[in-house]
């Protein structure tokens, strides 16, 4: 813990940044938020504009520009904004700042109260939602531009297509609207699992059919059968939702259909109580450095494209049903993912 000069703070409880002067503007106390914005320091009994060298955005001293103790006797407060702490051998730190005064029955000023927010969790999420942007407008415009070039065509030319070219543009327009439909649940399903609102419907859940189906429907699409080997144990139901588990082992195959090459093999075994499905590929493997972001958002392979939300949504579903997942590499040099679901007990939906 960094030195505070003094005990624990009332305000420690607090998730913001708190610092404290007295009637001489002499910081007579500070929180542990605060701490973690200012470093190690002994910052009680030093004034406060030393301890919090506040610039605003015009470059002015905020402190000579709000001046709290000889200001206007009237004002109670400073409405929040963001200024930049400028500490002398330091980084400049841009923090929200809003302060609040306590005054006698003189309308002397007996403390000054000073909040900071540091804004890197904020920038992170900002710059996450700017990326989530970037990715959605991308993968929105290649399919909503066939749909739309197709329909305009069919609309403006009918007459002059065959019944063959027409079924083909209407096939071609019916796989692009279901890619939009796909884009637009995982986005939905990324909003669910970041707010902790993933409802899960539980049953007794076979995972071996599970897997079955999803490579049948592969396979109908045009995935050469013999692309895909799955290997089969005594594996027992588990007491899950199946559409969510199901969404999981689809997001795990294609993944390895996306980024590995090869045969696609897909094992299921029983693990202490619950039950494993490992999915290993025989493409080039995923990278040491990336390992530790294969399941964050975004995270992709570039040179193959897609949203990079799959394998966070895989993640979010297995963690909601109390299970794991991983990823390492597959014996056969490619890449493993594997996740883990316990047996579970039939209860009520859960969120």
């Amino acid at each position: 813990m960094p030195e505070r000069g003094g005990g624990e703070s009332v305000y420690d409880g607090l998730p913001d940044g708190v610092v404290v002067a007295d009637a001489n503007g002499t910081v007579v106390d500070l929180n542990d938020a605060a701490l973690r914005i200012l470093g190690p320091g002994d910052w009680q009994g030093r004034p406060l504009r030393d301890v919090l060298p506040l610039i605003d955005p015009q470059g002015r001293d905020w402190w000579a520009c709000t001046n709290p103790y000889d200001g206007l006797v009237t004002r109670v407060r400073q409405p929040e904004r963001w200024l930049t702490l400028a500490r002398e051998g330091q980084p400049d730190q841009t923090v929200l700042v809003t302060a609040a005064y306590r005054r006698d029955g003189q309308r002397k000023v007996t403390s000054v109260i000073v909040s900071l927010r540091d804004t890197k969790a904020r920038s992170r999420s900002e710059k996450s939602g700017t990326e989530l942007i970037s990715v959605v407008a991308h993968e929105l415009r290649s399919p909503l531009t066939g749909v739309k070039g197709f329909t305009a065509t069919l609309l403006n030319k009918w007459e002059r297509f065959t019944d063959e070219q027409r079924l083909h543009m209407l096939k071609t327009i019916n796989a692009d609207a279901d890619r939009l439909t796909r884009l637009i649940s995982e986005l939905l399903d990324v909003s669910r699992i970041e707010s902790g609102r993933l409802e899960l419907h539980k049953q007794l859940v076979d995972l071996a059919t599970l897997v079955e189906r999803d490579i049948a429907g592969r396979v109908a699409a045009g995935e050469a059968a013999d692309r895909f080997v799955i290997e089969t144990a005594d594996v027992p139901e588990v007491w899950a939702d199946p559409d969510k588990v199901g969404q999981v082992v689809g997001n795990i195959v294609e993944n390895a259909l996306r980024h590995g090459s090869g045969a696609v093999h897909v094992r299921l075994a029983a693990e202490g109580d619950g039950a494993r499905v490992t999915v290993t590929d025989e493409g080039e493997g995923i990278s040491a450095e990336a390992l530790p972001r294969v399941f964050t958002k975004f995270w992709r392979d570039a040179r193959r494209g897609g949203t990079g939300l799959g394998l966070f949504i895989a993640k979010g579903i297995v963690e909601a049903h109390g299970g794991v997942i991983e990823a390492g590499s597959a014996e056969t040099g490619g890449a493993r993912i594997g996740f883990a679901l316990p047996l579970g007990a039939p209860g009520h939906a859960e969120a």
